[in-house]
């Protein structure tokens, strides 16, 4: 395909998206498979441009001075990828498969941008005004800038799995696509995050990931799931399993010792566990599915920890997956804390005297965190909140001062609240809630 196809494409999916309302991964699916023709090189440079475009939506219209499909993608291309107003005016207009030539305004705002300097924070921010409130909470005068980060494209991090494989030995297998320590934890790597129109390097084609070595992890959710302490030999209920990521690194951290239960409340998203657990070499994990009523059944007040990586808006991860927040709404987010109070309370069930409960969220809310473990612990007064560096610290998975690092983060509750702005990782808050007798 031709630059002009390839931009007329990228303005259809994000029409599909806008006129539809569907996820994004679905839009471009479709588009692919009803362009055959279209090579692979062709869909990462629509992808790419689609997310960069719903990524900086608000700020790049604004610019332009027009909200729509055309010029989030006209805007994406002159200010997120740097493309000269003369390549994009040659590409719009190129017969018969470009979106149409380039008006005077359109030439003129691609030149001369609107300023953003006095556009409201949402805008600067690029998110939606509704959640104004909620940001200005959080982040205060720093909400532009936070969300700003949460607006660039997202580095790929990789946890080595200390079952099969150590640091230097994956560091060498993964040498092709530039894996490097990414700080903060032992075991963490990182490859950067590819320029504009390039494609990022697939680390799960490596023969290392077939053999186990490593699991794709955001730092971040490595994180948090060294919270749940020091678990060798422990018993441990991963609650809201989904497709296992945060089970296996709670299983490396156990090693051959103790026994790990996973479940969730939709037996789909267990589909994936029992086969990475096995590439992983995961050897003491039990996965429990919700299609048997009784799956948990025995577990009630023995579990050391029960990990909580509770349903959430996924504000947190905006960079992986934009659209996310152009589709949330105020129903959604409702929905969001009903179920993250009613995970608690399950949660509160499994665990013994002396045990923990892990509190674990991709959002960026107060809603969803500290105002939820508030509720918890206003109705379970036999829980008490614990510091989330001294788990993080006995876990023995943070890296060489990486625990000095952390305490940056930290809010004054012990609780840990980490953004691409401040940590480098995805979003993420952590709480350790202890049951006392």
């Amino acid at each position: 395909m031709r630059d002009a196809g390839r931009l007329a494409a990228a303005i259809e999916v994000l029409s599909d998206l806008e006129s539809r309302h569907k996820p994004v991964r679905m839009a471009l699916k479709n588009w692919g498979e009803a362009s055959r023709f279209a090579g692979s090189k062709d869909r990462a440079f629509v992808s790419g441009l689609v997310l960069d475009a719903l990524r900086r939506r608000r700020s790049l219209t604004w610019m332009i001075g027009e909200d729509s499909p055309r010029a989030a993608v006209l805007g994406a291309l002159r200010y997120a990828w740097d493309w000269p107003v003369e390549r994009i005016a040659e590409a719009a207009g190129e017969e018969p498969h470009g979106p149409g030539a380039l008006i005077e305004a359109e030439i003129a705002a691609l030149t001369t941008p609107r300023a953003l300097d006095d556009a409201p924070a949402p805008v600067r921010g690029d998110y939606p005004d509704w959640l104004e409130a909620a940001m200005t909470r959080v982040f205060g005068e720093a909400r532009a800038q936070e969300a700003q980060a949460l607006a660039r494209r997202a580095p790929i991090d990789l946890r080595v799995n200390t079952l099969k494989s150590d640091v230097p030995r994956t560091i060498k297998a993964l040498a092709s696509v530039g894996a490097e320590p990414a700080g903060l934890m032992a075991e963490a790597l990182r490859i950067a995050a590819p320029e504009a129109s390039e494609r990022a390097g697939s680390a799960e084609s490596e023969p290392a990931f077939a053999k186990g070595w490593f699991e794709v992890q955001d730092l971040g959710s490595q994180i948090a799931a060294a919270a749940a302490g020091a678990i060798a030999g422990k018993q441990v209920l991963d609650l809201c399993a989904g497709g296992g990521g945060k089970t296996l690194a709670l299983a490396a951290a156990m090693g051959p010792t103790g026994q790990i239960y996973a479940y969730d409340s939709e037996a789909r998203r267990l589909a994936d566990t029992v086969t990475r657990s096995q590439r992983a070499g995961v050897r003491n994990l039990q996965v429990r599915s919700p299609s048997d009523p009784k799956a948990l059944a025995g577990l009630d007040g023995r579990m050391d920890v029960v990990f909580v990586d509770a349903p959430c808006t996924g504000s947190g991860a905006w960079r992986r997956h934009p659209d996310a927040k152009w589709r949330l709404g105020e129903e959604q987010l409702q929905r969001r804390l009903d179920d993250q109070d009613a995970v608690l309370s399950e949660a509160a069930v499994y665990v013994k005297t002396g045990g923990r409960v892990v509190y674990v969220t991709c959002s960026l809310f107060a809603e969803e965190n500290e105002d939820r473990v508030a509720a918890f612990l206003a109705g379970h007064p036999h829980f008490a909140a614990a510091n989330s560096l001294d788990a993080i610290a006995a876990s023995g998975r943070a890296a060489p001062e990486g625990v000095e690092a952390l305490s940056k983060f930290q809010t004054r509750e012990g609780f840990l609240r980490l953004t691409p702005r401040t940590a480098g990782t995805d979003g993420f808050f952590v709480a350790v809630l202890e049951r006392r007798s």
